[in-house]
């Protein structure tokens, strides 16, 4: 996404007042993102937070980041034991006028079952590719972020289906 994009939804984020979700800004040093994961270090960072979800006790990262160092930003999903990422959402298009991120499920397991996790996360969720429209509005943050929410666990689940029909 440009850089305009990464910051509307950073904003929209920071300003958010949920009773649905707990945010904090992370620290950024000179635009980074510093002993957070050996995967962000020194890649220019525009805003990062924690997101928790009390409801539910479930909790992510999010970082407004230019993950390929080509100025090009992602939010970039991260667990909440930051141990790898959910998801890294990059492709924006513009739906009926408004811009909508745009994230496939492509899985890149290294046991031959991927087949299976797609076809799963077609099934159960109807298709393999998900559209989450930008926050028109205050009003609007919560249901992105629980887009957001809903999107990683949905993947988590496809990741695990087949641990489920091994059993």
């Amino acid at each position: 996404m440009e850089r305009e994009q990464a910051l509307f939804l950073s904003k929209k984020i920071e300003n958010l007042r949920s009773a649905e979700y707990e945010i904090k800004k992370l620290e950024t040093v000179n635009g980074t993102l510093p002993k957070f994961h050996q995967w962000t270090n020194g890649k220019t960072t525009l805003a990062a937070f924690e997101v928790n979800r009390p409801s539910t006790e479930t909790g992510c990262y999010l970082l407004f980041i230019d993950w390929h160092r080509k100025g090009i930003y992602y939010l970039v999903i991260y667990a909440y034991d930051k141990s790898t990422t959910l998801a890294e959402l990059r492709q924006v298009q513009d739906i009926d006028g408004t811009p909508h991120i745009i994230w496939s499920y492509k899985p890149f397991k290294r046991d031959g079952k991927n087949d299976q996790r797609k076809a799963y996360f077609k099934q159960m969720f109807g298709s393999t590719s998900v559209q989450i429209p930008f926050p028109a509005s205050e009003t609007d943050v919560d249901d992105f972020l629980a887009q957001l929410f809903k999107l990683c666990q949905n993947r988590i689940k496809a990741d695990q289906i087949v641990n489920v029909f091994e059993l």
